[in-house]
């Protein structure tokens, strides 16, 4: 496989992803992927309460491809760290593939993420101890899956990085660090996939090559695709968009 995967013929064409309509899937009676039922963050500042999110309400079925716009500050990273229950809301509930996330604790909250969720940073948040290989292994072997290392050897040799498998991140570029950030989010088959400006640190050239690859890889692993972003091109090729302003959906 090439380096660079955007060179790959069966990569994803330009346009939005196929996924089935929310009415479709309604009718169908599928359990939606997200559910978020007055969704609300407030923090203490200096004038006395910010609100950072207001009551959002939005549902997403499964294998849906979203797109979260909005300027930045306008709280749509807020909004995606409250779906993947990185963050406690002031208000309000997040259901995902049936379970209301808010309802468990810490490690409930946790135990769910390993089990069901995937999630690409902007900042790639690799382990800088560990080789790439070892990277993409780490989820795998945190839930006591068979054979992560030919899992995690197979994936990235998928996103193009075959033979970079012993490079420590300071020794890849950008765009190699980002492919392994989004072997290792794939590795596991999460049903979820949550990605914050994933190519928010790279050139125009490799974050176009990191977007195919990201949508190839969801429409093989059939998940439910959330992403953050302030580039209406790459908000575009998703099936349905939300716009959000100063805290709200517009």
């Amino acid at each position: 496989m090439p380096d660079f995967p955007n060179a790959s013929s069966h990569f994803v064409p330009d346009g939005p992803a196929l996924a089935p309509s929310p009415a479709a899937a309604m009718a169908a009676g599928a359990t939606p992927a997200i559910v978020v039922s007055g969704l609300a963050k407030r923090v203490a500042d200096a004038s006395g309460e910010l609100t950072i999110l207001h009551e959002v309400d939005f549902t997403v079925q499964k294998a849906e491809t979203l797109a979260i716009v909005g300027a930045s500050g306008s709280g749509k990273s807020t909004l995606l760290g409250l779906l993947a229950g990185l963050d406690t809301p002031s208000a309000g509930k997040v259901v995902l593939d049936g379970v209301d996330i808010y309802a468990l604790d810490e490690d409930g909250r946790a135990a769910l993420r390993k089990e069901k969720l995937g999630f690409v940073f902007q900042s790639f948040q690799l382990l800088a101890h560990l080789t790439a290989l070892e990277n993409v292994m780490l989820p795998l072997e945190l839930s006591g899956a068979f054979h992560a290392r030919e899992r995690a050897e197979e994936m990235l040799k998928r996103v193009g990085l075959g033979s970079r498998l012993k490079h420590y991140p300071k020794y890849l570029s950008g765009g190699e660090q980002q492919r392994v950030a989004l072997a290792r989010a794939f590795v596991t088959e999460p049903p979820l996939l949550f990605a914050d400006e994933p190519t928010g640190s790279l050139d125009a050239a490799t974050g176009e090559s990191v977007i195919k690859l990201m949508f190839e890889l969801n429409r093989q692993h059939g998940s439910t695709l959330v992403l953050v972003t302030h580039d209406q091109a790459m908000a575009a090729r998703c099936g349905r968009t939300i716009t959000i302003a100063a805290g709200r959906l517009v």
